[in-house]
């Protein structure tokens, strides 16, 4: 089996759209986006994030930021990465703004704005790591790894961050099979009232 890495395009918002979902829902009934769409069906969260993946303002979300696995011409994987000094709150915020969230979705927001690493806006972050069901464990997520990793370093890049929920024992145990390390963890009974989860814990690895 062959495995193809590219860039995403805006052509691709349908099928990031369902990896941005799956992602923040991480085998949870609800993740952030069903609190800050406040939509009552999947249908609609996912038509909403295929707007948000292709909003003016550039959030983390948006698809020039993400690196798609392909096998066989057909779309199995996604791996963000953006720089928190140009992916901003604030740009976020701006997005879903444009794609029509209201005006109390910075209050929302709050829910992980509480669990705050400060962040390094020098360090380069990797969100929505996803892949299809049945493609686990043949290498789809190693190769968006590696491919995100080299393009890092041919920009500077000596470390890279990601954040995961305290609890989420499937993705924590990935992220340390591909060299990511513990660095501290949050507890938040905000985002525990919300999601079940006590809190958000920040990984790091050296390349």
């Amino acid at each position: 089996m062959s495995i193809t890495i590219r860039k995403a395009i805006a052509s691709d918002a349908s099928f990031l759209a369902k990896m941005i979902l799956q992602s923040s829902r991480g085998n949870k009934k609800t993740g952030i986006f069903d609190l800050l769409l406040q939509a009552n069906n999947d249908k609609t969260i996912l038509q909403s994030l295929e707007l948000l993946s292709q909003t003016k303002a550039k959030s983390q979300a948006h698809f020039s930021n993400f690196l798609i696995a392909e096998v066989d011409g057909k779309a199995v994987g996604t791996l963000c990465s953006y720089e928190p000094r140009i992916a901003t709150q604030q740009v976020f915020l701006d997005a879903l703004k444009e794609i029509g969230c209201n005006a109390d979705v910075d209050e929302k927001l709050e829910v992980i704005y509480q669990c705050d690493f400060k962040l390094n806006n020098r360090t380069l972050m990797f969100d929505y790591m996803e892949e299809l069901e049945g493609f686990l464990d043949v290498g789809i997520l190693k190769e968006l790894m590696k491919k995100s990793l080299l393009t890092a370093r041919l920009k500077g890049y000596g470390i890279a961050q990601t954040i995961v929920e305290i609890g989420s024992i499937d993705t924590l145990l990935l992220y340390k099979k591909l060299g990511f390390k513990e660095i501290k963890e949050l507890e938040c009974e905000l985002y525990k009232e919300h999601f079940g989860r006590n809190g958000l814990m920040l990984l790091a690895i050296d390349f």
